[in-house]
């Protein structure tokens, strides 16, 4: 054993080997003394569990069957659970009846945990499943799935069978954020555990269990959370992998600790776990036994008869008892820039993270263009700076706020709308007036002109004969005349007026 490699007193430790994965003996006698053994225990697997309420009790919960090196713990088929009595004397028969819980799986999913290792886990829920007898008046499952925020994925009283239950922990997406160990077994307590979602109530002495799996540190506390846990009488088991800290997972489990805690280095080998989880189950057929050898599952299907399975992502070969991998994510070959996602028939598809989009050649990603996608938020314009990033622009005559993304108006006169016939004078940020062309005049509306010359003429023809008239008016707009060009002068200074009337600054 390596120094780096530390083993708690009275902890199962799984480590990996530098070569060959060998499986893990969950018994101390060689597989070869074992069937002795069995006859040398037998008496005393028969004698009938003690009633102890809200513990499972020793004597059916703490015996366990006969680890199958490298597979899963042996389960039957739906037929043999309906039809199997509690226990058989007859060497080759069916397995124990396992004992009615509410059980609740409480399962990390934060950043850490892998997309692949979080399947292995799903399998893990499942395997542990496969053993148990599921049903309204059996064993009820909950899933409680926990980051930085905390799932439950369904109540104890959701599902009543077992294929579905199974289809249902193969639907559970991870949440990849934090580790609130102790919120998620706060959760599980006052929200799972209750009557209303399924448990059973004291009277029926139905044991609450929780198993919890993490690999990392808990981001909270977990100590006084997990005591009122167990004082209320749940049965904690925490299982580790990896990174997990051995503290928090004894914090956090009943006692003894050495039948409560458990510890993996890798999320490949936690299926190996499945069978401490047993609890009430006690075969002699070839699964249970480790003669089946059967590379993944071993099945039984009752009067000594068993068949091979395999795990997701893997198909059977034609020697019924070896496996092939399907699964081409798992495989690393799928060439998926950011994510694979597998497809039935072992197919895939790749996928992007938030904020990419997938490119044409269906595999690498790119920044997303937020300015296309209509989320940008700007008044006016978005301008893409790639990379993802932009910026907000505004159009001519607005100038851009502090926010970033909002206009005002910079000049009336700029946008066309103020309704001058001829000129439009800004006055400043908001303020305007109209002005005339030369030889023309402001009307009373102080938007449209006329024509200076034209109404002469008219006053001409009209008062022919009334010189004193003729001469008051000349006089008068003459005078106008001298004012206008005044006036115009100094607009000129601000203004320039092409040949075709034109304005511009």
């Amino acid at each position: 054993m390596a120094a780096s490699d530390t083993v708690y007193p009275g902890y199962l430790a799984v480590h990996r080997p530098r070569q060959v994965v060998k499986p893990i003996m969950l018994l101390s006698a060689p597989l070869r003394h074992l069937p002795g053994l069995l006859l040398l225990l037998w008496p005393l697997l028969l004698l009938p569990p003690p009633a102890a309420p809200g513990r499972l009790a020793r004597a059916s919960v703490r015996r366990l069957g006969t680890r199958v090196p490298g597979g899963s713990p042996g389960h039957l088929s739906p037929l043999a659970t309906s039809t199997r009595a509690p226990y058989s004397g007859s060497r080759g028969a069916g397995v124990c009846k396992s004992r009615p819980l509410d059980l609740v799986f409480i399962i990390d999913s934060s950043r850490s945990v892998r997309p692949l290792e979080f399947t292995k886990v799903k399998t893990f829920v499942s395997r542990i499943i496969d053993t148990l007898d599921i049903g309204a008046t059996d064993t009820r499952v909950a899933v409680v799935n926990y980051a930085s925020t905390v799932k439950i994925e369904f109540q104890l009283n959701t599902y009543s069978d077992k294929q579905a239950l199974k289809q249902a922990v193969a639907r559970i997406a991870p949440l990849s954020t934090g580790t609130m160990s102790g919120l998620a077994i706060q959760t599980a307590m006052e929200e799972a555990f209750t009557v209303e979602a399924g448990a059973r109530g004291p009277m029926s002495n139905i044991p609450k269990v929780a198993i919890i799996v993490t690999d990392g540190r808990p981001q909270d506390q977990v100590n006084e959370v997990a005591a009122r846990a167990r004082a209320s009488g749940i049965e904690l088991y925490a299982v580790g992998v990896d990174r997990a800290d051995m503290e928090s997972l004894k914090m956090m489990a009943s006692k003894p600790l050495e039948e409560h805690v458990f510890y993996v280095e890798t999320y490949g080998v936690i299926e190996k776990l499945s069978a401490r989880f047993q609890e009430t189950f006690c075969a002699l057929d070839q699964c249970m036994l480790g003669t089946h050898q059967c590379q993944h599952v071993c099945v039984s299907d009752g009067d000594g008869r068993h068949h091979c399975e395999c795990s997701q992502g893997y198909t059977l070969n034609a020697d019924g008892k070896t496996c092939s991998a399907i699964d081409k994510c798992a495989l690393s070959t799928h060439g998926c820039e950011q994510i694979c996602v597998n497809d039935r028939n072992g197919s895939y598809h790749c996928e992007c993270y938030g904020g990419y989009t997938l490119n044409a050649d269906r595999r690498t990603c790119a920044a997303l263009d937020k300015c296309a996608s209509g989320t940008h938020g700007c008044q006016h314009i978005c301008v893409n700076d790639g990379a993802g990033s932009h910026h907000c622009e505004c159009f001519e005559g607005y100038t851009l706020n502090a926010d970033k993304k909002t206009c005002s108006v910079r000049n009336k006169c700029a946008l066309g709308t103020h309704g001058c016939q001829h000129i439009c004078v800004s006055d400043g940020a908001m303020a305007y007036h109209c002005d005339c062309f030369p030889g023309y005049t402001l009307n009373d509306d102080k938007k449209t002109c006329s024509d200076i010359e034209e109404a002469r003429s008219l006053i001409s023809i009209e008062d022919a004969c009334g010189c004193g008239a003729t001469l008051a008016f000349q006089e008068k707009v003459s005078s106008h005349l001298q004012k206008l060009n005044t006036k115009l002068d100094n607009i000129l200074k601000k203004l320039k007026v092409t040949e075709y009337g034109q304005v511009h600054r």
